[in-house]
């Protein structure tokens, strides 16, 4: 009997590897996704659904993630790599379909939140199989994913269990199997035997998810802006909006990121790969549910923008509440990654704080506004007062 030839070995990335057009290809089912998630929210538009709105966010964010890592272990646009993330693709993208029934299965058709969990469950499960594969003979490497296999397992089956049983337990249960795998996960990961290749391409596919969350919010504005009568009104709040995107683009992308990408190039080892687990793998899912909670409270803003009236609670803390998670997240990246907490985000964020508790009586518009003016100024501040930091590190990167 002829043997069948055994398929090659994966191609293991080193320092030169940068980010491949398939894994931006890869990307755009979760911008749909995303998309898919605010607009769950939107239509909940309760602190319960804002709540369930990030459990199914955490659960997307533990479907990129983990590829993240995969991806920069090896080539993800050659042989089987390529055939097992074409595979993901599919799974995400009938997640994503299923997200708007993810806790209220509507009548008729397949069960909403199951589709849901058993999506979730494949792409845990080609997750694993394909890093064993690009693992070759890395043996400390295939513990440490027998490791993660324990986890995604129990987080897997909690996810299952909850959407069998539907109801209020389904949450609960969804909550605890995102919090049991990406706790212990963080556990056994932190100063585990982990591989980060490629310095480069960890920190280009970090800055491409901010900029597909960020791509996301600019949807939701068109959204929320297409849903009422073109005035003058709907344009300045779809102006505003479209600022405050740019200010928290400016936040990460303008020196932020620049800086950290050049310190995290420097290091080796599990120093590396400690700093690749907390301050992108962790501190970025916050990063992300702060722009998402953002684009939430800004979709709200212009749906009754015409009405004059003052933003509902749920809107007020998807817009204060939204930017001020970004900039902890952000201070806490800068800080994870060498240097110094970032005073100014740090105030700016207690004031959002601030004026989510206070809930002064502003119009809907008149609080956009607001936040979009606090994100500009915080914005010119930095500028101003690191300017000689910001043009060196800029210079250097560069050159």
């Amino acid at each position: 009997m002829p043997h069948l030839p055994r398929p090659p070995h994966a191609r293991i990335s080193d320092e030169t590897h940068r980010v491949t057009t398939f894994e931006l290809f890869f990307d755009l089912v979760f911008v749909f996704a995303f998309t898919q998630v605010t607009g769950f929210m939107v239509h909940e538009y309760s602190f319960l659904g804002v709540l369930q709105g990030m459990v199914i966010l955490v659960l997307l964010w533990w479907s990129w993630a983990p590829f993240s890592w995969l991806a920069n272990q090896a080539h993800a646009d050659e042989g089987l790599m390529r055939f097992g993330l074409s595979a993901v693709m599919v799974s995400i993208f009938i997640a994503a379909l299923a997200i708007p029934e993810a806790f209220n299965d509507l009548d008729g058709g397949l069960d909403g939140p199951l589709v849901l969990a058993l999506a979730y469950t494949a792409v845990r499960i080609l997750h694993l199989g394909l890093y064993v594969y690009a693992a070759g003979n890395d043996q400390p490497l295939r513990r440490q994913i027998a490791k993660l296999t324990v986890t995604a397992v129990l987080g897997a089956a909690l996810v299952i269990t909850g959407a069998l049983l539907g109801g209020t337990a389904q949450t609960w249960f969804w909550l605890a199997g995102m919090a049991l795998d990406t706790g212990i996960t963080f556990l056994i990961s932190w100063h585990g035997n982990w591989r980060v290749q490629s310095a480069v391409h960890w920190t280009e596919r970090y800055g491409l998810v901010i900029i597909l969350a960020l791509g996301e919010s600019i949807v939701s504005i068109g959204v929320g802006a297409s849903e009422v009568p073109v005035s003058i009104p709907v344009l300045a709040g779809a102006a505003a909006g479209i600022c405050l995107s740019i200010g928290l683009w400016w936040l990460y992308f303008d020196v932020t990121a620049v800086a950290a990408e050049h310190r995290f190039a420097a290091l080796r080892g599990s120093v590396r790969s400690s700093a690749a687990v907390v301050a992108y793998t962790y501190l970025h899912l916050p990063l992300v549910a702060g722009i998402v909670l953002t684009a939430l409270g800004v979709e709200d803003v212009l749906a009754h923008v015409e009405e004059g009236k003052t933003l509902g609670r749920v809107g007020a803390f998807a817009l204060f509440g939204g930017p001020a998670v970004y900039l902890l997240a952000s201070a806490a990246f800068w800080r994870r990654m060498g240097s110094g907490w970032k005073k100014w985000r740090l105030g700016t964020a207690a004031l959002l704080l601030v004026l989510i508790a206070a809930a002064p009586p502003l119009t809907s518009l008149t609080a956009l506004l607001l936040v979009t003016a606090l994100i500009a100024g915080l914005v010119a501040v930095e500028a101003l007062l690191y300017r000689e930091v910001r043009h060196r590190v800029r210079g250097a990167h560069s050159e």
